[in-house]
């Protein structure tokens, strides 16, 4: 996902310089800036606290003006009645707190340019019936939900705007222990014969990041099989 949306923020906006985060996928990181000489990779391991924290201070010190929360650092799939106190603090500690820092980080430096977009990447299992073993992965994306409300409403004033992207299934290494003929099926009941793909989440980015500020505090949902 985020391979594919760098590269679409990087070709729409050739003249603008596009800061993305990596850890394990050197090789992607690699490719991008090889393929666009706008890009530029910071490496960042969200689980370590040191790690948020320069990306914080970049943020702080360089001018950024649309602010893409998309990583997650995995999808622990449990039974809800299931969970342990510590792997509930943990998750929460390792998805959302540096989703926090960094939106603070880049809201101190919007709020005195005045000008500035923060877009949010969900998932379209916030606005129905989570699948089984989602309980924490879908209550922390419903807490970025509920953030971005206030980040949008606090500072509309400042001429920032806040919208999120909820997609729906799609085919990637955060799935990719999903049973081949759960995915069959899938593509058989839906209306386009076809799953999401990360491309068309990035038009979307590349379509946010170009909108006028009047949209603002929004949860677009790619989903065609529910509307």
């Amino acid at each position: 996902m985020g391979y594919a949306i760098t590269k679409a923020v990087a070709s729409q906006y050739p003249g603008s310089k596009v800061y993305f985060t990596f850890f394990s996928s050197v090789a992607g990181k690699e490719q991008l800036e090889a393929a666009f000489n706008n890009t530029v990779g910071i490496k960042c391991d969200f689980l370590q606290a040191a790690d948020t924290d320069k990306l914080v201070e970049m943020i702080k010190t360089n001018q950024v003006d649309v602010l893409v929360n998309n990583a997650v650092t995995g999808l622990q799939k449990q039974y809800a009645h299931k969970l342990t106190e510590g792997e509930i603090i943990n998750s929460f500690s390792a998805d959302i707190v540096p989703v926090l820092k960094i939106t603070g980080a880049f809201l101190t430096a919007a709020r005195q340019r005045k000008s500035g977009k923060i877009i949010t990447i969900l998932s379209a299992a916030i606005a129905s019936m989570p699948p089984t073993g989602w309980s924490v992965y879908v209550a922390n994306k419903n807490y970025l939900l509920s953030m971005h409300r206030s980040w949008a409403a606090e500072n509309k004033n400042f001429n920032i705007s806040s919208n999120c992207i909820s997609p729906d299934f799609m085919l990637t290494p955060l799935n990719g222990d999903t049973d081949e003929r759960v995915v069959e099926t899938m593509i058989a009941k839906h209306p386009l014969k076809q799953l999401l793909t990360v491309e068309e989440v990035a038009e979307t980015v590349v379509f946010l990041c170009g909108a006028s500020s009047q949209l603002n505090g929004q949860n677009i949902i790619l989903n065609a099989a529910q509307f």
